[in-house]
């Protein structure tokens, strides 16, 4: 059953010195329980594209669709982790957990929401600060609180817009480990994971399948299934050849111009088989 159904979407920007064309005649459809990355360039319209399914953004044309329905406006069955922290500062690690909650789950009482958010805090490894603010924490810790919240929403779909991006490698290795964790394990129905990338290790690691854009305009160039069964341990995953033959493939994908990109795109579509 596809979740998420993305119809030749294109948008255009209107600007004083003209239009701009962001993204141009995007088509994919993503499965439920399915993760999925979008990976490419900068100015390829990764961010653009997850904003149209925030409801932040409505089309020039095609359609996007969750669950059959046209994305009208943004939607309570969607939680959405961006890049920047995004924390309220003025609220505690436990009150930001429970204020996304109550936004989705408005039969809790007070009470059943903060034991919620404590419970997720838990599963993140953060259960000794829930009464910190977000200005006394790290980076790494701030983005496990927002995923705590996004997971702690229920919602079906979790919209991940370079969430690790600005953490150290250490810690975003780490993060890793925990989202796939808990994607797996969370609950008896997998959540429909879009997340956003440029890091080529972290979108092989995570996804079933990976959608490659090129830029100007923003376009589908490629949709690669990821071969690799789970779970997966992310040591003996990066360490084995058949992961760097992957790899090495999708980067010639990557940084080579389209008309190159063919052949490699070929061999990676035989790898996944």
């Amino acid at each position: 059953m596809n979740k998420i159904e993305i119809d030749h979407l294109s948008l255009n920007y209107v600007e004083k010195k003209g239009s701009f064309t962001a993204l141009s005649d995007v088509s994919f459809s993503i499965q439920e329980g399915e993760f999925v990355s979008i990976i490419g360039a900068s100015g390829c319209g990764k961010s653009t594209l997850l904003s149209v399914l925030e409801g932040l953004n409505r089309p020039s044309s095609g359609t996007v669709k969750i669950n059959g329905e046209p994305v009208k406006g943004c939607g309570i069955d969607r939680g959405v982790v961006f890049q920047q922290y995004s924390l309220f500062p003025w609220m505690t690690a436990r009150n930001n957990v429970a204020f996304g909650i109550k936004q989705s789950r408005k039969e809790l009482s007070r009470r059943e929401r903060l034991q919620l958010a404590d419970a997720y805090l838990k599963k993140v490894g953060l259960e000794n600060i829930q009464d910190k603010y977000p200005g006394q924490l790290s980076g790494g810790m701030q983005q496990r609180v927002a995923i705590a919240r996004a997971l702690a929403m229920d919602t079906d779909i979790l919209l991940m817009d370079e969430p690790f991006g600005a953490i150290d490698p250490k810690n975003r290795t780490a993060l890793w480990d925990l989202l796939l964790d808990l994607w797996e394990t969370d609950s008896e129905k997998k959540k429909t994971v879009l997340f956003v990338t440029h890091d080529i290790d972290e979108a092989i690691f995570l996804s079933d399948r990976i959608i490659l854009m090129d830029a100007s305009p923003g376009r589908v160039l490629a949709e690669i299934e990821v071969p690799f069964r789970r779970p997966r341990v992310r040591t003996e995953l990066l360490a084995s050849k058949e992961y760097s033959f992957f790899k090495n493939n999708l980067l010639n994908v990557f940084y080579n111009e389209t008309e190159e990109a063919g052949e490699e795109i070929h061999h990676l579509e035989k790898i996944a088989l």
